[in-house]
């Protein structure tokens, strides 16, 4: 028996509705890159503790991902799974629990995200263990750097111990290939929370981990350095989504400058234009703010992006 490749199953089944989308945005990007197009990827939502890693990992290091944004939250619980996770709980029934389940959860030390729980004292403390002393050299020496630099060297020291697999750790490729990562607000989660923690504390500079500013000049530079064609791929929305988007038009309505608009463009998300947000606005809506031409490649995928995606990662590597 012949089995069909995820490029083939798409092409042979998918045809209307989200599915016909997910094809469409597949087949166009498949060529976008087959030309010579890179790809920017924006991380939303819960996404590495989904296990997204295993699916990035393969386009990173086949330089078709050229940079990321992402939460910060993603970029720690991507190192929490590396490090801890074989200490993780899934709980399948997890609709069916009561408050007084949850609370007895957290009393044991897991932190619950919708149906796996993260180990307070195996994965967070344990990062924060092999970071601070990285935090504390800087701070000494007044010496900063961005916040997913600090990751990036604990992963390469050779310090840390894996207790998960490397080859699905996204962050863990990022690091080996040295790809421009950018984490805006990374203040916003539970490494950022700890650090903020010691600067209360005064036994960190609060200069020691730079700030969203450093990443937007960061942007900006790279930006203007890129000799081909960016496609812009969007799971979910939020932060991760909107600030590196806005690149090109601070560029060239706030700078004068003169600088390419993202040259494709796909969001996957669940969520909905009527409420205002950015994460449902559609495609269309970031033509008026000079993000998207009225001819740039355009999708809307409103799915979820646990499903979609490694999907379509696997339709661009043919898997």
């Amino acid at each position: 028996m012949r089995y069909m490749s995820i490029r083939e199953f798409i092409d042979s089944y998918f045809h209307h509705f989200n599915a016909g989308e997910i094809k469409r945005a597949a087949q166009s990007l498949t060529s976008f890159v087959d030309e010579g197009g890179k790809i920017f990827l924006t991380l939303a939502g819960a996404m590495s503790t989904a296990r997204l890693g295993k699916s990035l990992v393969p386009l990173i290091d086949a330089g078709i991902i050229t940079g990321i944004s992402c939460t910060g939250a993603n970029l720690e619980e991507d190192l929490f799974l590396l490090t801890a996770n074989s200490h993780y709980h899934a709980i399948d029934n997890w609709r069916d629990l009561t408050s007084s389940d949850d609370a007895d959860l957290f009393a044991s030390g897991m932190n619950r995200v919708t149906d796996v729980c993260i180990p307070e004292e195996q994965a967070i403390r344990g990062i924060e263990a092999a970071i601070l002393p990285q935090w504390q050299e800087y701070s000494d020496n007044r010496k900063s750097a961005l916040p997913h630099e600090f990751f990036y060297q604990i992963l390469l020291n050779g310090k840390l111990d894996f207790d998960g697999d490397p080859s699905a750790s996204w962050v863990l490729a990022a690091a080996k290939n040295n790809l421009p990562l950018f984490v805006p607000g990374w203040e916003d989660s539970t490494l950022g929370n700890i650090f903020a923690s010691h600067v209360i504390q005064s036994s960190l500079d609060p200069t020691t981990v730079k700030s969203g500013i450093h990443y937007m000049t960061d942007l900006a530079q790279w930006y203007e350095s890129q000799t081909t064609p960016l496609a812009f791929f969007q799971i979910g929305g939020g932060i991760a989504g909107d600030f590196p988007i806005c690149v090109v038009p601070m560029l060239n309505q706030d700078l004068s400058k003169t600088v390419p608009l993202w040259s494709w463009f796909c969001q996957i998300s669940e969520a909905t234009a009527s409420y205002g947000g950015y994460s449902g606005a559609p495609p269309n809506e970031k033509i008026t703010w000079g993000k998207l031409t009225e001819k740039t490649p355009r999708y809307h995928i409103e799915s979820d992006a646990t499903i979609v995606a490694p999907l379509i990662f696997a339709y661009l590597t043919n898997h």
